[in-house]
């Protein structure tokens, strides 16, 4: 029995081989532009293509390793696809077929987040980052988010929100802090009325005691000190106003002096004859002093 390759290499074999070439088809190449193709269902197999294509590549990029380079130049051309694939697209919908742009698929951050694609031109699909290619330097800075910047609230936003419940003035409108204190606040106006009244009473006999002239005997020891306390109070007062009039009494009394004194001009005259002296002495000779001196006798000059 013969070899398989034996087989394949005899003259009826590649009869037949042969055969089946002459009948297949040429191999179809994908139009160029989109609007040449006037048939529906060759539209969707060059997108079905185009797809395919798209995935292999895709999946290629995926790898880390294989340099820069290598995976700038894939992203470049998943992109390039991408761009043909949405003329296809459109195509189809002119040709009546399916809108397949409403599905296509977002890109996402390296969380998984979905992005804004960067379209700088505002045209097309925008420029995409797949697989590692959103790992390279420069790119992963476009996925990172910024810092939230906290903005300090400014004194006008601070009093924007400020209104009269800020201050309390509505915390009785609804009722509640009334039911809290109303308790509270009876039992002490109970309290203070109840020690007015006890004061009051002690007072009272106190006074009477003090005109009928018994009060050793009469005032009990509350009355007393009730007493006490007012006589300080009204002794205190007593040398409050004192320290008051003699406080105005200093103030109002002037100060008196029992010696002359010299105003400004005097003083100023004085002043002037002494720097006079001073440059006399300095530049003049004693004999020119004696003779000045003797003319002003002479002519009785008091200066």
């Amino acid at each position: 029995m013969a070899r398989n390759e034996e087989k394949a290499q005899s003259m009826l074999n590649r009869f037949i081989a042969l055969k089946a070439e002459e009948k297949k088809k040429p191999k179809e190449r994908r139009p160029y532009l989109a609007s040449e193709c006037r048939d529906l269902a060759e539209a969707d197999k060059w997108r079905q293509q185009i797809m395919r294509e798209i995935g292999r590549k895709v999946a290629e990029i995926q790898n880390e390793g294989l340099g820069e380079h290598r995976l700038r130049d894939l992203n470049d051309e998943i992109n390039k696809l991408i761009r043909e694939k949405s003329h296809w697209e459109r195509r189809i919908v002119e040709l009546g077929g399916p809108n397949y742009s409403k599905y296509s698929a977002k890109m996402t951050d390296l969380e998984g987040n979905i992005v804004d694609v960067p379209n700088p031109s505002g045209r097309g699909p925008g420029y995409r980052y797949f697989g590692a290619a959103k790992k390279l330097p420069g790119v992963r800075e476009l996925f990172e988010k910024p810092p939230e910047l906290r903005k300090r609230r400014t004194r006008y936003d601070i009093y924007k929100r400020i209104d009269a419940s800020y201050y309390g003035y509505r915390d009785d409108e609804d009722g509640v802090l009334e039911r809290v204190e109303g308790p509270s606040e009876e039992r002490i106006r109970a309290e203070a009325v109840e020690e007015w009244q006890r004061m009051e009473e002690i007072r009272k006999e106190a006074k009477r005691a003090v005109k009928s002239g018994e009060v050793a005997s009469v005032v009990n020891v509350a009355a007393k000190e009730v007493l006490f306390e007012e006589e300080e109070e009204v002794v205190e007062e007593e040398r409050r106003r004192e320290r008051e009039m003699k406080e105005n009494l200093d103030k109002e009394r002037e100060f008196v002096v029992h010696v002359p004194l010299p105003d400004e001009k005097e003083i100023e005259k004085m002043v002037l004859e002494k720097k006079k002296m001073e440059l006399l002495s300095k530049y003049a000779s004693d004999m020119l002093l004696e003779e000045q001196s003797e003319a002003k006798t002479m002519l009785n000059i008091q200066r």
